[in-house]
């Protein structure tokens, strides 16, 4: 797969050379709703013997139009480039949302990002918008698109008769439901960051941990501990980990995220890390000594070691 990071206007070397297939959507997560719709565009890209072409932005169109603060995303641009390129996209392009580039009319673009791009299918979900939802949406598509291309909208895609959407299941996220999220998004959430110095507590317990610097803009799950599974220069590990804030020895650090990596004794300081959240075992307690606390992580370490090994 071909990945683009492109800056309006296009350049005549980023346009197309060939007829395409554009699949449209920020696709945060790259969920189950997600995948339909960009299967349905890979699709029929092999049917006609065109090029599927996937067009996402670099950050949220919130954070430029609502002008939200601290947006958290379910998956970094390198995660979802990954789950694209799984769909058997041919090309990916990132536009950079800028302030000029939201100023865009609907029809300036439709003139842009799909005429020009040699669009003869355009794939988009029932709710995708292109400016003002009103007036820049899927139903009003055709009035703008100069009989240029066809339109497909894939419908909404549901679970328990609720809509699979990037908002519901980072509210499952939050509220301790990781194992109906993974469900959700077709695949284990993931968050990465880096390996950094802490107190050492785990250590002192007879659970040394990893502690661990998530990037700022991913979202975390909530308070708790998770049996998990962690991969340190390019292997993965079964692990356990605890989202928290440390309420057994008052420590005051604000929120931790401490990874138990099983069978493992090696330094991994500053090293990156991706964690995969496989299944939330419970929430945060507050013991009255270390011994409590000890005889709760060997339950939570049996309770993850037999949950991962089911696995595979």
């Amino acid at each position: 797969m071909k990945i683009l990071h492109v800056t309006h206007p296009l350049k005549e070397d980023e346009i197309p050379q060939q007829d395409t297939v554009l699949i449209m959507g920020f696709f945060d997560g790259v969920h189950r709703g997600h995948q339909k719709v960009i299967k349905t565009g890979v699709d029929i890209a092999k049917k006609h013997g065109l090029r599927s072409v996937l067009i996402t932005f670099d950050r949220s169109p919130r954070v430029v139009y609502q002008k939200e603060q601290n947006f958290k995303y379910l998956s970094t641009e390198k995660r979802k480039a990954a789950l694209i390129e799984k769909l058997g996209v041919d090309d990916l392009y990132f536009i950079k949302f800028t302030t000029d580039f939201s100023k865009l009319t609907p029809q300036e673009f439709v003139d842009n990002y799909m005429i020009n791009m040699r669009a003869k299918f355009v794939v988009g979900g029932f709710d995708y918008t292109y400016g003002k939802r009103d007036i820049a949406n899927m139903q009003t598509l055709p009035q703008y698109s100069r009989d240029k291309f066809e339109i497909i909208t894939v419908p909404k895609q549901t679970f328990d008769e609720e809509k699979i959407g990037s908002s519901s299941i980072k509210d499952l996220i939050l509220s301790d439901q990781i194992d109906q999220a993974n469900h959700l998004l077709g695949y284990y959430y993931q968050n990465t960051g880096i390996v950094v110095h802490g107190l050492q507590r785990g250590r002192t317990l007879g659970f040394p941990t990893a502690n661990l610097a998530i990037g700022q803009d991913e979202l975390i799950p909530s308070i708790g501990v998770y049996a998990t599974r962690i991969k340190v220069d390019g292997k993965w590990y079964d692990s356990m980990t605890s989202v928290g804030y440390n309420v057994t020895f008052s420590e005051n650090t604000g929120i931790t995220v401490e990874c138990n990596i099983f069978d493992f004794d090696q330094d991994i300081y500053d090293q990156p890390i991706t964690i995969e959240w496989i299944h939330y075992l419970r929430g945060e307690i507050k013991f009255n000594g270390p011994d409590g606390l000890i005889a709760q992580l060997h339950h939570d370490q049996d309770d993850s070691k037999a949950l991962l090994r089911n696995l595979e």
